[in-house]
């Protein structure tokens, strides 16, 4: 096992020396203490596809998406020198942000990996309640930017908000999915009114 962490450094780091085009590098880094974590992880995943990212799996072949992500499971307690690993090479490698979740009341992969990967930002997902002080307890001088327990949707969100200043096409595909929830809202409001409650519930059914 130790072999195949060191083998997962040693590529990190060869692509981060590769000097590739970011034009073909992912832009944003999903990593996850667990893969028992993916389940909550997924709305990243989601909201990131939904606005029309690919996820790249080949870091020589990227997907014809002009946007993309990658993922990985990296535990800052069982695999701290892979976590290191990944911090650094981060910004070499052409990420413009990393969405980082952790489970449990030690949930520490998001702020070291926020210490390490400095001043490249990282937006923390508490993955349960319990692990939201752990998340959010930065010091001074040591910056994360968190969402709510679970909401790691909004995170994808807000990664492609930090995008968007570089890329105007994001910040088009960001208001017409706001534009989506708006409409839903007042269709379900329009419905309700004009249906009664139980009308409305058989609607739904």
């Amino acid at each position: 096992m130790t072999d195949d962490i060191d083998d997962l450094i040693d590529e990190l780091h060869a692509q981060a020396d590769a000097g590739r085009s970011t034009d073909g590098t992912p832009e944003v880094g999903i990593i996850m203490g667990s893969d028992s974590d993916l389940d909550v992880m997924a709305g990243a995943y989601d909201a990131l596809r939904e606005l029309g990212f690919a996820e790249q799996t080949e870091y020589g072949t990227p997907p014809e998406a002009r946007f993309t992500f990658e993922s990985y499971v990296v535990s800052a307690h069982r695999t701290p020198d892979l976590m290191y690993a990944y911090g650094e090479t981060a910004a070499d490698r052409g990420l413009d942000v990393i969405l980082a979740g952790a489970g449990g009341k030690s949930a520490d992969l998001p702020n070291m990996t926020a210490s390490i990967a400095y001043p490249l930002p990282v937006i923390g997902v508490p993955v349960q309640e319990k692990s939201v002080d752990s998340v959010i307890g930065m010091p001074t001088g040591a910056p994360i930017v968190a969402v709510d327990a679970g909401k790691s949707y909004n995170a994808a969100l807000s990664a492609v908000q930090i995008l968007g200043r570089e890329h105007e096409e994001l910040i088009e595909r960001l208001e017409a999915e706001h534009d989506a929830l708006r409409t839903d809202v007042a269709d379900a409001s329009r419905a309700l009114h004009d249906l009664g409650i139980d009308g409305f519930r058989e609607r739904e059914e």
